[in-house]
């Protein structure tokens, strides 16, 4: 993938990559800090880790269509917060 506005590899990271992958050219570093994290039900890989949610097998926001999918979340939620709050 090329670098751009949806992809990012930061090869300088001493944690690169912070999750086991197979293939770490698609790596996406853009994400490092998931924004979906404070979302109960973010669609990811997720389990709680003595009341903290643990994303260590997520690998969402690092794939190759990691981007798409977080702002669709993002705006889904949003969609979901203005019907509530109308």
């Amino acid at each position: 993938m090329k670098h751009s506005y949806r992809f990012f590899r930061n090869l300088d990271c001493e944690y690169f990559p912070c999750h086991r992958v197979k293939d770490e050219e698609n790596f996406n570093c853009l994400f490092c800090y998931c924004p979906l994290y404070f979302l109960q039900e973010c669609g990811g890989n997720h389990f709680d880790n003595k009341g903290i949610k643990d994303c260590t097998n997520c690998l969402i926001p690092h794939g190759p269509k990691g981007y798409d999918y977080i702002n669709n979340k993002i705006m889904e939620v949003n969609r979901l917060k203005r019907k509530i709050n109308t």
